[in-house]
């Protein structure tokens, strides 16, 4: 099992590709339909990815710029580090447990908050929250997948 680099567009690629092989477990969770931005700061320059959701399917993944995520419904943003223990968690458990799932971690907002300019977009994640959650638990597959030449 390898421990994925969780700030590129190629971890989200591999979570949204898994997301996708999987509609079974996304249908019931039912459909959703938002952009999420996730903000990773980083000492030298803070990693931007924005996320689509449509339907039960990930329909878009694009990094983005300084200030972009203010485009997309909401946004959650935490330091690398707090991040990497999340994605750890759901690596060792096969999902994220107990203080590492996304939900317990915006509620306390401390490592990792979520934000938005309208509430309305920020209510989308509390709603959509179990199938974000189940999009990033997918990094437990993506890290036992064998690495591709």
């Amino acid at each position: 099992m390898t421990t994925p680099k969780i700030d590129t567009v190629a971890f989200f690629d591999a979570l949204a590709t898994e997301m996708n092989a999987h509609p079974e477990v996304y249908e019931v969770l039912g459909d959703v339909d938002m952009d999420i931005a996730v903000v990773m700061r980083v000492e030298h320059g803070d990693f931007r990815v924005l996320l689509s959701f449509e339907g039960i399917t990930c329909s878009g993944v694009a990094q983005i710029g300084d200030g972009d995520e203010r485009t997309a419904s909401c946004w959650l943003e935490g330091p690398l580090d707090a991040w990497q223990e999340m994605v750890d968690d759901i690596i060792a458990n096969g999902r994220a447990t107990g203080w590492q799932t996304i939900n317990s971690l915006t509620l306390v907002g401390d490592r990792i908050a979520v934000h938005g300019d309208d509430p309305l977009g920020v209510d989308l994640f509390f709603r959509f929250n179990q199938t974000v959650q189940a999009f990033l638990d997918g990094a437990a597959a993506v890290a036992a997948a064998p690495a591709s030449a």
